[in-house]
């Protein structure tokens, strides 16, 4: 497992597991970061990344990005 910060561009990935605190978790879920579901970096600025998942296009930080494993 990685963070998705390392995931390469372009790849869709699984997500094996979303950490943080319950709030971040519940907040990341509600996006459709939920595990085993597939999520695909688009692209990354700044170390921003912008990820494709449930066929919608969502920005998320780096720390967030952190906290989601694949």
């Amino acid at each position: 497992m990685m963070p998705l910060t390392l995931a390469p561009l372009g790849e869709e990935s699984i997500i094996r597991r979303v950490g943080g605190n319950p709030e971040l978790k519940k907040h990341l879920e509600d996006m459709g970061f939920v595990a085993g579901g597939a999520v695909t970096v688009v692209s990354a600025i700044a170390g921003n990344l912008i990820v494709n998942v449930k066929e919608t296009r969502v920005a998320i930080s780096r720390e967030m990005a952190g906290k989601i494993l694949v």
